[in-house]
């Protein structure tokens, strides 16, 4: 299966346009966002767990970075409340479960050659620090090599200079409203930006999403 597997071209996917899709295991749903395989595959996905459901045990050989939306997340490592940031690194595993149910962003099998540090964010008790501009706050959750990956939090009217991604920006609008000149993206929103791709960010509203550029092919 491929979806959205051409990473030159721009892609927009509203909450409201990506369906829901059933996985192998009762209980948990998934809106593929991009895919390049079948049930093992290099994907990007929002992945609902009703309450109770539970996956079997297994193995990431590429790696899994998550960020729970909503809900709690488990597994034998640990409980994962809403706003936890997870990278669990090639060759890990685990047998994933959520009493309550919970939404996750998920992207598998996207890790960099060397990058194996496990890493576990409590974004609501981490310190957002200034941005580049007025209005802009940042929380860093991980880098490596050309990869970064943030929070980044816009307050009402904030405005960002003209600039392009090397190695591509994807972003997923967790909360208000994200804009640039190319349109409006609400909550839900997923954006994916190609290599040396451009834009001039701003928010009307306010908005906080999650960003992540330099680990696109050129």
């Amino acid at each position: 299966m491929e979806l959205n597997a051409d990473f030159t071209a721009r892609v927009v996917i509203a909450p409201q346009t990506s369906p829901w899709i059933a996985s192998p295991q009762p209980g948990v749903e998934r809106r593929m966002l991009d895919r390049i395989g079948d049930e093992v595959a290099r994907a990007t996905s929002i992945v609902r767990y009703a309450p109770g459901a539970a996956f079997g045990g297994h193995r990431h050989d590429l790696g899994e970075e998550f960020l729970v939306l909503s809900g709690t997340f488990a597994d034998e490592h640990g409980e994962y409340p809403a706003g936890s940031y997870v990278r669990n690194p090639p060759g890990s595993s685990h047998t994933p479960r959520s009493a309550a149910g919970c939404e996750l962003f998920v992207k598998l099998r996207q890790f960099q050659a060397g990058d194996d540090t496990r890493v576990v964010v409590d974004t609501r008790q981490a310190g957002f620090v200034p941005g580049l501009v007025a209005g802009l706050e940042v929380l860093p959750l991980h880098e490596f090599a050309t990869e970064q990956v943030a929070l980044v939090r816009w307050a009402p009217g904030t405005r960002f200079r003209d600039h392009a991604h090397w190695g591509g920006e994807e972003i997923l609008v967790l909360d208000g409203v994200f804009s640039d000149e190319h349109g409006d993206y609400p909550a839900g929103t997923w954006i994916r930006s190609p290599h040396l791709s451009r834009h001039a960010p701003f928010s009307r509203t306010g908005c906080l999403i999650y960003v992540k550029v330099g680990h696109l092919p050129g």
